[in-house]
């Protein structure tokens, strides 16, 4: 008599993250995303895990920033910090848009102040070699943390989230962060091949990056284009748009919904919504009923509330975002997700983040 072979680690894994993204599945968050009837609109808000949070501070101090993000106890916890004191509709995992760079054994640092460093550029063909795949062995701490996170939250989905192909690129090509992204630009232009060559690299980093945090148990993922809003449509559409579209279509088999985010994007959403995203993220340069026409039929939205409207009176604060849910619910079943047009400033007061999840599942109560 045969005995049933058993089930492989990996297998098991993979069970035990569906099960643990499952208990999450009802939660008003994903019933949104996937444009499902809700009982209000749900909240959360990007970099709600970090530098306006007292405790966050405390318990990140005297530790670089990277380093964080590679020691599962520290992450669980501060991910969980504004779950805790906002009551906000989902986590957002902490980690940062450069770790799978480190990972794959790029020179990057997070200096205070600056931002994300990489001591050798990519400007060559040669310097291209350097940016070997993504294994899952290569960032043990990102499944361990995500365990941990999603066995915590139960019911709370858990956003995983990645840098996307350009703006990973930008940092790589420059060097650190950059406001007319000059390099960038003049490698796109002018060696469109070795362009082709590191987005398509970075497309499947990334991937392998969501792919890890999904088979761990995050319920949704989000790409971050934080600086895609510097190309014109062309530019994007011809140079950017396939990269972005390969890592959607990378994970549209796990069923997550995915979010796709960049900052002064009004101009792409369109194009930003055909790479393959479920949900669009809207900044607050753009009304929602014209991100709408933009985007198209059958996808979410999600925003947009300009994040410096939170240094007003409550009252005034509650008035703007009284204007976001009119807005969404004008547009019918739209799939609306409110959150800020970009991430929580450092200086805000928690307490007027708390005081808006509060108003936001008050006032948009069915």
């Amino acid at each position: 008599m045969s005995e049933t072979p058993a089930a492989s680690p990996a297998a098991e894994t993979d069970q035990q993250s569906t099960v643990r993204r499952g208990a999450a599945y009802d939660s008003v968050f994903l019933r949104a995303a996937r444009r499902e009837p809700v009982p209000y609109t749900p909240v959360w808000f990007m970099r709600q895990a970090g530098r306006s949070l007292p405790e966050y501070l405390k318990v990140r101090e005297g530790i670089p920033m990277l380093d964080s993000c590679m020691r599962p106890e520290l992450v669980k916890e501060i991910t969980l910090q504004p779950v805790r004191r906002h009551d906000v509709d989902a986590a957002i995992f902490f980690s940062d848009i450069v770790v799978p760079l480190k990972a794959v054994g790029i020179d990057v640092d997070i200096k205070p102040g600056v931002g994300p460093v990489i001591a050798d550029p990519i400007r060559t063909v040669e310097d291209l070699q350097r940016l070997r795949p993504l294994e899952p062995d290569d960032m043990p701490y990102i499944t361990e943390a995500v365990g941990l996170l999603v066995d915590e939250l139960g019911g709370t989905p858990l956003i995983g989230f990645a840098g996307a192909p350009f703006t990973l690129a930008s940092y790589l090509v420059e060097g650190g962060p950059s406001k007319s992204h000059e390099k960038t630009k003049a490698m796109m232009y002018g060696a469109p091949e070795l362009w082709a060559g590191l987005v398509d690299r970075l497309a499947a980093i990334t991937s392998a990056f969501l792919k890890i945090q999904i088979e761990a148990g995050a319920s949704a993922v989000q790409l971050f284009d934080s600086w895609v809003g510097a190309l014109a449509p062309d530019d994007y559409r011809r140079s950017v748009m396939p990269a972005s579209t390969k890592v959607f279509e990378a994970v549209a088999d796990y069923g997550v919904p995915r979010i796709h985010f960049g900052v002064g994007t009004g101009e792409l959403l369109g194009l930003m919504g055909q790479a393959g995203a479920d949900v669009v993220g809207v900044d607050w340069r753009v009304p929602l009923n014209v991100a709408a026409d933009r985007v198209g039929p059958d996808k979410g939205l999600q925003g947009n509330l300009d994040p410096a409207v939170l240094y007003a009176p409550t009252h005034v604060v509650e008035t703007k975002a009284r204007e976001v849910l009119h807005a969404a619910a004008a547009l019918g079943d739209s799939g609306h997700i409110f959150n800020l047009g970009h991430g929580v400033m450092p200086t805000m007061d928690p307490d007027a983040l708390t005081r808006l999840v509060a108003f936001v599942h008050e006032a948009s109560a069915r």
